[in-house]
């Protein structure tokens, strides 16, 4: 079967109502990051589910609404929100205060969840993703959201295929398609200070693709650090005769622990270190991070 009529669905959406016609829309709460302490123990507070009978504070949550797919095909799973998403979410609601003013890059957008969430602080965000639906849909995201952006904010949609070239051909039409490039998007990403990824690993041609297009992008401008969220899926691999986790020995590959080897080892390479996701208080209420769940620092060694 072609992975066009393959249909698959993320366990975040399990439990909501099958939308009759056209996309649903969910409401994601977030605790805010200003209501998160530590015992006396020194250990994190995390935020537990309020229930109807619970008091609460005025400002102590926030709620973004998505509009999303229940279910999609393998090239459309932009469609929907996945559970490295939203720890990624939790990670940046944690870092707030380094994220105030800069420039913020993202692959693989989807719906635009944690772009959403980037646009309370940062100066300009570029939410990038790879066809017209999808981008449609993360747009629509960013209008039903936007009195959550800081002011001044600047959050561009943009269609971004990590098969091309970098940087993309610019459009020079009197009538430029939508979601492409400027010469002034450009140079802001070159700016970029940090890039974002969430649930982009699940196949080993789209793994080789994605750190081909970062090969081009972090060396560009000012030191750019990468932040991807993973969950790893396990099927049973006719070629290798054995349960694998898909892509996820390819991404492995890529990585030079900072204390390890890389098979891709060589003068310019990515090095990496996971994050104790145990020290990520949970700010994304109604849902089970699980263990199969990963966060990592990257950065591009020249």
């Amino acid at each position: 079967m072609e992975d066009s009529e393959i249909h698959v669905m993320s366990e975040i959406h399990v439990g909501c109502p099958a939308a009759t016609i056209g996309p649903s829309l969910s409401s994601f709460t977030f605790s805010d990051h200003s209501t998160i302490g530590v015992d006396k123990d020194g250990d994190l507070l995390l935020p537990r589910r309020r229930t109807s009978n619970s008091p609460s504070s005025h400002g102590s949550s926030f709620t973004v609404t998505i509009q999303h797919s229940i279910t999609s095909t393998l090239p459309d799973v932009g469609l929907q929100v996945w559970k490295s998403e939203l720890v990624l979410s939790d990670f940046v609601l944690h870092n707030m205060s380094l994220l105030n003013g800069v420039v913020c890059l993202e692959l693989g957008a989807g719906t635009g969840l944690l772009g959403i969430l980037l646009a309370r602080v940062a100066k300009a965000v570029f939410l990038t993703d790879h066809g017209d639906q999808i981008l449609g849909n993360c747009v629509r995201n960013v209008e039903l959201n936007s009195s959550l952006f800081h002011p001044q904010a600047i959050v561009n949609v943009r269609d971004l295929n990590w098969m091309s070239q970098w940087p993309l051909q610019q459009d020079t039409h009197p009538h430029p398609k939508p979601y492409c490039w400027s010469l002034h998007d450009f140079e802001q990403v070159k700016s970029a200070s940090f890039i974002f990824a969430a649930d982009v690993i699940y196949s080993d041609d789209l793994t080789i693709a994605l750190f081909s297009m970062l090969k081009r992008l972090m060396p560009l401008g000012c030191d750019k650090v990468l932040y991807l969220g993973l969950e790893k899926r396990y099927n049973f691999s006719l070629d290798d005769l054995h349960v694998v986790a898909n892509g996820y020995a390819c991404f492995r590959r890529y990585i030079k622990e900072e204390d390890g080897l890389c098979e891709h080892s060589d003068k310019k390479s990515f090095v990496g270190k996971r994050i104790d996701l145990k020290q990520i208080p949970q700010y994304t209420k109604g849902y089970d991070r699980g263990e199969d769940v990963e966060l990592w620092e990257i950065r591009y060694v020249r």
